[in-house]
């Protein structure tokens, strides 16, 4: 056969269809993922928990035993849609402990006067003395995120909006009934500055919880390294199986106009898997400490760093591992199936940019094996919750390790199940003389 003859047989349908269709399904897939996690995250918004403390002890409104507090826990359960808000009705050092975790995204807390507030704002709407306005507190934890912040501002201003509205327009009711005379008859008229006092009583605090200091990016720091560690593992396998392949001949090498082809090692699938491995593990802790150096040089809060540096290290090994893996099994398929499991279904699954609650519910099927996910609770846990293994760290390392242990086992099974049948890594024309 002649080289034209060749060419013309590589440049069939079949050797540029192929290249066409896969490109575009990828394409769809990263559309799908990408657009479905952020362009709705209001309508997507499911399980999104909020605490809720109602600490009102009560008082005597319209000569009447009142606890208003328990009224607005009431309407609040009753009016926040359960298929959206994960409303936790808990006491106050419960709301700090899962807001300290990063398990709520908020808490509404109502003061133990609320009720004594409303009833001595009422009296000033017609007994002339100082008064202030009952106060609902809203802590957001911007340690969750930046986008579950405005997510919290969001539901908390609507919902007690709604509340505010009907607790003027009770207090109004009771302060009017007061005023009106025993004979019957209407009652006096309200000035207009009381009418507007009465009718939108309760005053709205929002508070971050534990503010974040400079040098987090207003909590978007735990993703972008998140996203550096799972780079460092997929990429730098990437990197490690091409350039070894290289090194053994299995592939050429290629810089500009220089090209090599070496003759291939005599090394079984098994030991050069092997080679590949050691090669990430020994370069996991040079990037992590990499990692962890820039980190500071640039005023990143490190608060653990040790703990950050071991994490990212597990990580970056569980990651590169697993990659080295799939690319000895499916050889160059192994590329895209690395590109899929860790980009295309991992960036919009982590939850660090979009909280999960607030993206499609497969996005949170995806979150309970993804590794970006885990590796982003991990992170976030030691960079902005005191490295609380509660916090999403303890998760984190256990999935880490459980993702090197399947790694390990899926390469070591394969590549020893190639060698055992013969299939080498050897040209086409060398395995068929061979035969």
């Amino acid at each position: 056969m002649t080289t034209a003859d060749t060419a013309a047989r590589h440049l069939r349908p079949r050797a540029w269809i192929a290249p066409i269709a896969v490109v575009t399904l990828l394409m769809s897939l990263l559309a799908t993922m990408y657009l479905a996690y952020v362009v709705n995250p209001t309508k997507n918004l499911h399980d999104f928990r909020v605490a809720l403390v109602n600490q009102d002890d009560g008082d005597t409104l319209g000569g009447k035993p009142t606890n208003v507090g328990d009224q607005i826990t009431e309407a609040l359960v009753a009016g926040l849609p359960a298929d959206k808000i994960d409303l936790q009705v808990v006491g106050f050092a419960e709301a700090q402990r899962q807001l300290r975790q990063g398990r709520a995204y908020g808490a509404i807390v109502i003061p133990s006067d609320f009720t004594k507030r409303l009833a001595i704002l009422g009296a000033a709407g017609v007994v002339p003395g100082k008064v202030e306005q009952p106060i609902i507190t809203v802590h957001t934890n911007p340690r969750a995120g930046s986008f579950a912040t405005g997510v919290m501002q969001r539901i908390a201003e609507q919902a007690l909006s709604r509340v505010d509205e009907t607790v003027g327009k009770q207090l109004t009711d009771t302060v009017e009934s007061q005023l009106r005379p025993a004979a019957g008859g209407a009652a006096p008229e309200l000035a207009g500055a009381s009418q507007l006092m009465l009718a939108h009583p309760i005053q709205v605090v929002v508070a971050p919880y534990r503010p974040l200091p400079d040098g987090t990016g207003q909590g978007l720091s735990a993703f972008f390294y998140t996203i550096m560690v799972l780079l460092a593992g997929f990429t730098g396998a990437m990197i490690i199986h091409s350039m070894t392949d290289s090194a053994l001949g299995f592939a050429p090498t290629e810089y500009g106009p220089w090209y090599v082809h070496y003759p291939p090692a005599p090394i079984s699938r098994f030991r050069t898997l092997l080679l590949k491995w050691a090669i990430l593990i020994v370069t996991a802790p040079i990037v992590s400490a990499v990692f962890l150096g820039i980190a500071a040089a640039l005023d990143v809060p490190l608060d653990h760093p040790l703990t950050l540096f071991l994490y990212c290290v597990l990580a970056i090994i569980a990651v590169g591992v697993t990659a080295l893996s799939v690319l000895a099994a499916l050889g160059t398929a192994g590329l895209l199936v690395n590109l899929i499991l860790f980009i295309v279904l991992g960036l919009p699954s982590s939850g660090g940019s979009v909280p999960i609650e607030a993206t499609p519910n497969y996005f949170a099927w995806l979150a309970t094996f993804e590794p970006m996910h885990q590796v982003y609770l991990g992170v976030r846990a030691i960079l902005y919750f005191n490295a609380n293994g509660d916090a999403g760290l303890a998760r984190g390392s256990w999935m880490a390790v459980l993702g090197v242990g399947i790694g390990l086992v899926v390469g070591a099974a394969v590549t020893l199940y190639y060698d055992r049948k013969g299939l080498h890594r050897k040209p086409a024309e060398q395995a068929a003389a061979a035969e």
